[in-house]
């Protein structure tokens, strides 16, 4: 009986014995194959020999997968794991001498042993986060780093994802820009029938002409009211300006008309005055006058030349004037077709870069109503994390949880499942204008 006892507990211990050691074989198996970590290129490996701290050496995993080292050289170390770089590293300076000079000038020479050589890795290739958190980007691998801590390291998850502080206040003041923006377009659309009239190609103003703007009625009463008294007050202008020019024109007409007859009279005058002047050279020649008398005559031509003289260059002084009026009045209808062609160009331009301008509102409008939907739905569902690691076999995809280890080099991809809101209707811009119905929707989407 005691026999038959000890063989079957010798039994049962040895079988314990057996399981404990395969358990153990086992642990130890997933041990090193959690530490097999297979070196690659951005990896940093630093190499010391003990006693020599000259000989102390960072060197990083280069492009073509070799390392440089002092006394060796090149090395491949590029998909191989660490104890197989040490064994490789130790065993190409093994028997290595390494002259040692000391401070008094003298050298030690040095035998370098494999025992003595350590190598370590100090600087991993760094991970990459990007998706549904906060701070994606890259950031440094420490040893056996989650996902969840490199999440925390990113400012954690963030589904919205956007430079927005609150939602609720982001839309707000989307929806004041909007309604600026609206104000802005029925502006300038009305500045541009205000043209058109100007350059006969439109009717009057009316609010009539605004019926697609989402505005208040009052307010587009304003616009055309203002456009209107502008409108008024430049033809006005133009008006007298170009009375203005007109009564110089005749005006000059006049002072011609009358300069030229006194032109003539003053004419007639000098040469009434050169016959006198040769009748009294005639007749004191003979000795029938008296010296003084033909100097008076002569007095008289030279008053009468200077008298004509003076007419004719007011005359000319006159002319000037009086073309350069008809050049104005001529100039003023082109200038002003000119600067209206070039008002008009101006405010199509600003209409466009406000239609573009309420697109991207409307849109992001729209974002904010389906952000703010969310916050009120809330998540509630788990991340889709994705991690792409580069492995023997080239780019390996891997569906990973929030406690998954990363390896250095590991791309980690969050998606958050996300609904859009039922408030989040789309709205297109039409080229020419921009219709009431969408834009109401967009407001609505804001709301």
């Amino acid at each position: 009986m005691t026999m038959f006892h000890t063989d079957i507990f010798g039994s049962d211990l040895s079988r314990c014995i057996k399981w404990g050691l395969v358990a153990a074989g086992l642990a130890i198996s997933v041990t090193q194959a959690k530490a097999e970590y297979r070196i690659n290129i951005g990896d940093v490996l630093e190499v010391a020999v003990a006693g020599v701290p000259e000989l102390r050496h960072r060197a990083p995993v280069q492009i073509d997968g070799n390392i440089s080292l002092p006394l060796v050289g090149m090395l491949p170390v590029a998909g191989l794991p660490l104890p197989q770089i040490r064994a490789q590293i130790g065993a190409a300076l093994a028997s290595k001498v390494f002259r040692q000079r000391n401070p008094d000038g003298r050298e030690n020479v040095i035998v370098i042993s494999a025992d003595e050589v350590t190598t370590i890795v100090v600087e991993y290739r760094p991970v990459y986060i990007n998706g549904d958190v906060s701070k994606p980007g890259e950031y440094p691998y420490r040893p056996a780093t989650t996902v969840r801590q490199l999440a925390a390291v990113a400012g954690g998850y963030d589904i919205m994802r956007i430079r927005m502080n609150n939602p609720y206040l982001e839309s707000a003041d989307l929806r004041s820009e909007y309604g600026s923006l609206w104000t802005e377009l029925a502006k300038e659309q009305a500045r541009m029938w205000r043209i058109k009239n100007e350059l006969g190609e439109a009717t009057q103003l009316n609010p009539g002409i605004l019926t697609d703007v989402p505005i208040a009625r009052s307010a587009i009463s304003e616009i055309i009211n203002a456009e209107t008294e502008y409108l008024k007050t430049k033809q006005s202008d133009y008006q007298q300006e170009k009375t203005f020019l007109q009564r110089g024109v005749r005006q000059g007409d006049d002072q011609v008309r009358v300069l030229s007859e006194q032109q003539k009279k003053e004419e007639e005058g000098v040469q009434s005055d050169l016959e006198e002047l040769q009748k009294a050279s005639d007749l004191f020649a003979k000795g029938s006058l008296t010296s003084p008398r033909v100097t008076d005559a002569r007095r008289a031509v030279l008053l009468s030349s200077t008298r004509k003289l003076q007419t004719s260059a007011l005359l000319m002084q006159v002319k000037r004037q009086q073309d350069e009026v008809a050049r104005r009045l001529v100039k003023l209808d082109d200038q002003r077709r000119l600067d209206l062609l070039r008002e008009l160009q101006d405010t199509s331009v600003k209409l466009n870069q406000i239609r573009e301008k309420l697109q991207s509102v409307g849109e992001k409008l729209q974002y904010t109503a389906m952000a703010r939907s969310q916050l009120v739905r809330g998540a509630g569902n788990k991340a889709v994390i994705t991690i792409f690691r580069k492995g023997e076999k080239g780019q390996e995809r891997i569906i990973a949880s929030d406690d998954t280890e990363l390896q250095p080099g590991d791309a980690v991809e969050v998606a958050l499942p996300y609904q859009d809101g039922p408030d989040a209707p789309s709205r297109r811009l039409r080229s020419s204008s921009i219709g009431q119905t969408d834009a109401t929707e967009s407001l609505r989407a804001g709301r």
